[in-house]
């Protein structure tokens, strides 16, 4: 049996992609969502569900230990959970906004920190960190957005250049527009209207499937080869 992967956000979009196209190729999995039943439908060989907020440090380090108990220690984790609720910051309620901070910054972080330690003493292990086009430029209706994925790329960065001489591989990967649910947590119809209508300019950007196939690569790389960084994004997005 091959090495331990561990993916959160596993439910839909990417993360269910990653999941798919990593059991496939014989990987043992601990898969983690806020919605688990969408997770054990797909009904996976060697995967382990988990009903995990990566707001929760607690619940998330429960998890992995439980997986390592049976698969042994984490060989890659990819920090895929996140919201994007679109709106101008004067009109997006701060909960909202507090809440991308806590799942799409601080999720990385607890992630990074359940595993970071026991990789570094095994001098092994790839952590993956999904950001977004939008961590390297701004645009509307996505100040705080570009503010999670500003940080998450910064914090990758450094991370990878701190864990780089213990043999540990960092890579972010920055997505443009990806045809999944993302833009469910948005509320302004306008703002969904004009995000369909950009959609559609650009006939859906990717599938979950092609970034999923694209990050699958990366880690199949031999440990020395790190892509430290992969924007990817339709050829028809200019952006």
């Amino acid at each position: 049996m091959k090495k331990l992967v561990v993916i959160t956000g596993a439910s839909s979009g990417i993360g269910k992609e990653l999941a798919k196209i990593f059991s496939s190729n014989d990987h043992p999995l601990l898969l983690l969502a806020r919605r688990v039943e969408l997770i054990e439908e797909l009904k996976l060989e060697n995967a382990i569900c988990k009903s995990v907020d990566v707001r929760n440090i607690d619940d998330f380090k429960q998890a992995i230990e439980f997986a390592e108990s049976k698969y042994g220690p984490v060989d890659c984790l990819i920090n895929n959970a996140g919201i994007m609720p679109l709106d101008k910051i004067y009109n997006l309620d701060l909960q909202s906004q507090y809440d991308m901070i806590d799942i799409n910054v601080k999720g990385v972080l607890n992630g990074i920190n359940a595993v970071i330690n026991k990789m570094k003493d095994n001098k092994s292990g790839t952590i993956i960190n999904v950001g977004s086009v939008a961590g390297r430029w701004t645009s509307d209706n996505r100040a705080v957005y570009n503010g999670s994925k500003f940080a998450v790329h910064a914090i990758s960065e450094q991370t990878r250049k701190e864990v780089a001489p213990f043999n540990v591989r960092v890579l972010t990967i920055a997505p443009g527009l990806v045809d999944t649910d993302l833009i469910s947590t948005t509320v302004n119809k306008e703002v969904i209207e004009g995000y369909d209508k950009w959609k559609d300019s650009l006939e859906a950007g990717l599938s979950a499937s092609e970034v999923a196939q694209v990050m699958y690569y990366t880690y199949n790389l031999p440990q020395h080869i790190a892509l430290k960084e992969i924007v990817i994004t339709s050829t028809k997005q200019p952006i």
